[in-house]
């Protein structure tokens, strides 16, 4: 099989240059880790909200050549900090910087790796400009799933998945169907199986949910996780969100995506056929792995991830999960159904309500609460403009922020 039109301007380079968005996060940090075994990779631009320490330490080691720092106090220390240095990296600051070095011509690859819907405008942007994106926030295709895959279908850029459920499902298609825009079902699949470990509250009395801490809460029991996506997995809602993005990136309707707990985390999703095979993806809980596979995509390279010794892992058990202890799924499914802007605002709403959570403002049991509370109180539409998408998200996050208030 020849190589598509877009993937021929990948292939035989000997150097890809790279931008990464969130560099300072744990994916960001991942990915430098891969890069760092191999030579053929050179990190073009980093970005970060306001870690401007991590931010310094990364700039000293892989010299980009250019940082964003989102907050303008925090790129004012990082300039003169590399000025100390004698860093010749150049220092840009606010959100339509991150824009600049998602699109700038020099950049081949981006990572998309800003949690929350302050990614979606420069991975966006990355799209327009023909990138090879590796999309690690979900909440660009959960916000504007619609938008976002026409401008990948008008475009001639490469979308490859980071997170471990959808990189396992790309993994396990066929060929002629990875791609964005490949026909899944034509290719004889029947569903997607999303594997979720349950997160540390799988075993909780149900009635004992309302008593749990944040802390609690960030302590997933398989992955290091940032603060945002450990609450969401606690929830589900994480899931609730993946089911939205397999739906756009796979093509396929919801009614084709089933969700198992898995809570060994070693099968990180499988794929069913039609004449009733399952091809699944195993490998430990170490995001290097699917980072390194899209990196290199179609080749592959090593990663730094340890290999799985299937002889020293406990058995692997599959639950149907149980959607009374886990409302936020059940949330993510009807909005996955629904459409439209049903998917923004549900992902608008719970962005408010774990943040909430977090500062410790609301209980564990109130998040769920508070995003049926926004659902019910709006209206969904068609998501057809960028426009619509972020009044949408605007509308959704002033409503969550008046049911956060009332549950106080």
């Amino acid at each position: 099989m020849s190589p598509s039109p877009a993937l021929s301007r990948f292939m035989g380079r000997t150097t890809t240059s790279i931008t990464i968005l969130g560099s300072t996060g744990s994916i960001g940090k991942s990915t430098l880790e891969v890069i760092a075994l191999h030579s053929c990779y050179r990190v073009f631009a980093l970005t970060a909200n306001s870690n401007v320490a991590t931010m310094l330490e990364q700039c000293l080691r892989f010299q980009p050549q250019f940082a964003v720092m989102v907050e303008e106090a925090a790129a004012e220390l990082l300039e003169s900090a590399l000025q100390k240095q004698g860093i010749p990296t150049r220092v840009l600051c606010g959100e339509h910087a991150l824009v600049e070095v998602a699109s700038h011509r020099d950049a081949d690859t981006v990572m998309a790796a800003i949690v929350g819907s302050a990614g979606l405008p420069p991975t966006l942007a990355a799209v327009q400009h023909s990138k090879k994106v590796l999309l690690a926030n979900k909440e660009a295709l959960v916000m504007a799933g619609e938008l976002f895959m026409r401008t990948l279908a008008a475009s001639n850029a490469i979308l490859l998945p980071i997170d471990s459920e959808h990189n396992a499902v790309f993994q396990c298609l066929p060929p002629d169907s990875r791609l964005a825009g490949g026909d899944i079902l034509g290719q004889g699949v029947r569903k997607v199986i999303l594997t979720a470990s349950g997160g540390p509250f799988r075993t909780l009395r149900v009635d004992q949910l309302g008593n749990v801490t944040p802390e609690q809460a960030c302590r997933h029991p398989n992955w290091e996780m940032g603060k945002k996506i450990s609450v969401d997995s606690a929830t589900m809602m994480n899931k609730g969100l993946e089911i939205i993005e397999a739906c756009f990136l796979f093509g396929i309707s919801p009614q084709h995506v089933e969700v198992l707990i898995h809570p060994q985390s070693i099968v990180h999703s499988m794929v069913e056929y039609r004449d009733g095979s399952v091809i699944a993806q195993l490998g430990s809980t170490d995001m290097r792995i699917p980072i390194a596979y899209s990196l290199a995509w179609p080749q592959r390279i090593t990663s730094g991830a340890s290999f799985l010794d299937l002889t020293k892992q406990p058995d692997l058990q599959f639950f149907a999960p149980d959607l009374e202890r886990f409302p936020c799924l059940r949330l993510g499914m009807e909005a996955a159904a629904q459409g439209g802007t049903a998917p923004t605002i549900l992902n608008a709403a719970n962005e408010i309500a774990v943040e909430s959570f977090l500062k410790g403002e609301i209980s564990f049991t109130d998040i769920p609460a508070i995003i049926a509370g926004v659902l019910a109180q709006m209206s969904c539409g068609k998501a057809d403009t960028i426009d619509i998408i972020r009044q949408a998200d605007e509308q959704a996050r002033a409503t969550a922020r008046r049911l956060t208030v009332k549950s106080c």
